[in-house]
């Protein structure tokens, strides 16, 4: 996964951003999470390098992410450097990924799931595509 350095956002949009990385490290919670989560979900992955299971499921949701191109967008935040958030969010084990939509969570799982499982939970709670008529 490529990383991005957060002196090389500032003069650079959310969507140049998004098109850049494939499971973007945070950088500003409100817009990169909630503000964009009114426009496509957002899936928030919290992790930690030292976390075993979370380098499981990592490379998990970002093949998924890629896979789904622009229907929802991931976002990766380290609770080590997040832990306001982490626990502003009541993060309590990790890997914990939390779906957002419209600003709100509206589904969440904890734990290192195979690809299948994650796979399942998206197709679950992403919202359908609107058919044009």
């Amino acid at each position: 996964m490529k990383m991005i350095k957060e002196d090389k956002l500032k003069d650079k949009t959310v969507g140049q951003r998004l098109k850049e990385s494939i499971g973007k490290e945070l950088v500003d919670f409100q817009s990169d999470v909630i503000e964009d989560s009114w426009t496509r979900p957002v899936l928030v992955d919290f992790w930690a390098a030292w976390c075993g299971p979370c380098r499981i499921l990592g490379p998990t949701l970002e093949k998924l992410a890629e896979e789904a191109g622009d229907a929802w967008t991931l976002v990766k935040v380290n609770t080590d450097l997040q832990p306001e958030l982490a626990g502003q969010y009541n993060i309590r084990g990790i890997p914990a990924v939390k779906l957002f939509i419209s600003g709100e969570v509206v589904s969440e799982f904890v734990g290192a799931l195979p690809e299948d499982e994650v796979q399942g939970w998206l197709n679950e709670h992403l919202p359908e595509p609107i058919l044009a008529e």
